[in-house]
Order: C-alpha cells, then structure tokens, then sequence
C-alpha cells in the first residue's frame, strides 16, 4: 500500500512544481526525470526487476515495523 502512496505523491510534487516553476521562471523545471517515481529509476538506468524486489522489500520491511509497533501496545 505504501508505494502507492509513494508513486501518488511523486506526480503530486512533479505537476506541482512543474506549474510553480512555469509560473515563475517562465518554463517548468522537473523534480524527477519523470513521474511516477519507478519510471524516474527506469531513466536511471535500473532494471525494472530490480526496482520491483525493492519496492517489495521495503514494502515488507514496512509492514513488519508496523505489526511490531501495534505489538508494542
């Protein structure tokens, strides 16, 4: 659930400053070298497989920090 959230905000925060800098410097300027955040990874030249077992990975580190904080209570 989480790298929706992450993959959301990354097109939330690219069109925005886009229009902000378009608005003030007359042409728009890019937070990642394109949105969603996976696509920008693929223009750095990693794999998609690659990108994919890492969004998992931390999609299941996060989830184990999450059932070990409820524990906590």
């Amino acid at each position: 659930m989480w790298d929706f959230l992450i993959e959301n905000l990354s097109v939330v925060i690219q069109v925005s400053w886009f229009k902000y800098t378009k608005k003030k410097y007359g042409e728009g300027r890019r937070v990642f070298l394109m949105s969603p955040i996976h696509h920008h990874f693929q223009k750095k030249g990693i794999p998609e497989p690659k990108i994919v077992s890492r969004f998992w990975i931390v999609g299941i580190i996060l989830a184990v920090l999450t059932i070990a904080t409820l524990k906590m209570r």
